[in-house]
């Protein structure tokens, strides 16, 4: 059985169906929206899908894949998960367990802007894992947090395919593009919404609810000697530290577009 779910439904460029300043700072790392968006999506979920979450199926819960550093995706559905398991405790019934789909990244570029071919040919490259034991045979939920283009998805049933995992999958999404009419470069205009300058991301790693992802770490990564500079200058010591081993723990130092500013990091 395959199924999805989305709880925002993206008919109109020009409307946006959820707050984009606030998704924009979950895409970057405050995990207050994580927490927000994630009561919220599963409050719509489990009005459709009630009854087969009280079938008495093992329940696997997995986020987008990662190798070491979250996405931002992975908090949606840790507070998800954490929805969910309330949900079957007052049923009686026993807890979803996570896993995950490791993934080795090979690319820096941003698919926010890409269309489905052109983000299936970016991601082609990247090496995948999944413990196929572990999830076979059960109903297995996958969070994320849009769906455009449909690419993260596919490339999920490729996964599944290729080990043989059996079972019933369900794909849930805080958002969905519903008109294909509109550019997938949209996505891009929901991530980027209130983020504009370094200012934007000092003051977003600065607050109480920050959280390091995947997004951001290669987003400063990538920032020019100038911005990186201001940055590191103006963020907890603890946060420079956090944010050097994650990147080493990525394979980061490895790809040449981000050596220069980890070196700067591990410098001072």
């Amino acid at each position: 059985m395959n199924n999805s779910y989305s709880l925002h439904k993206i008919i109109d460029e020009d409307i946006c169906p959820f707050d984009a300043n606030e998704y924009s700072w979950f895409k970057f790392g405050d995990k207050q929206y994580a927490e927000k968006f994630a009561s919220e999506l599963f409050e719509g979920f489990v009005e459709e899908f009630g009854d087969l979450l009280l079938s008495n199926k093992d329940i696997i819960i997995l986020p987008s894949p990662y190798l070491s550093i979250p996405t931002a995706s992975n908090f949606l559905c840790y507070y998800f998960k954490i929805q969910l398991n309330s949900f079957l405790y007052k049923n009686n019934i026993k807890a979803s367990v996570e896993s995950k789909i490791y993934r080795n990244q090979t690319y820096v570029t941003d698919y926010g802007n890409l269309d489905f071919e052109e983000r299936i040919k970016l991601i082609s490259n990247d090496t995948y894992y999944i413990d196929k034991d572990f999830i076979n045979d059960k109903l297995c939920i996958f969070v994320d947090d849009i769906k455009i283009t449909g690419s993260h998805e596919h490339t999920v049933y490729k996964i599944l395919n290729h080990y043989d995992v059996q079972g019933d999958f369900v794909f849930v999404y805080y958002a969905e593009l519903i008109n294909k009419t509109i550019h997938p470069k949209i996505e891009n205009h929901y991530n980027y919404f209130a983020i504009k300058t370094v200012q934007d991301i000092v003051d977003l790693v600065n607050r109480s609810f920050f959280q390091y992802n995947t997004r951001i770490v290669k987003f400063i990564l990538k920032l020019d000697e100038v911005q990186f500079s201001y940055f590191i200058n103006n963020i907890p010591i603890d946060k420079r530290n956090e944010l050097f081993h994650l990147a080493i723990s990525n394979n980061y130092h490895q790809i040449s577009e981000y050596q220069i500013n980890i070196d700067v990091i591990k410098i001072d």
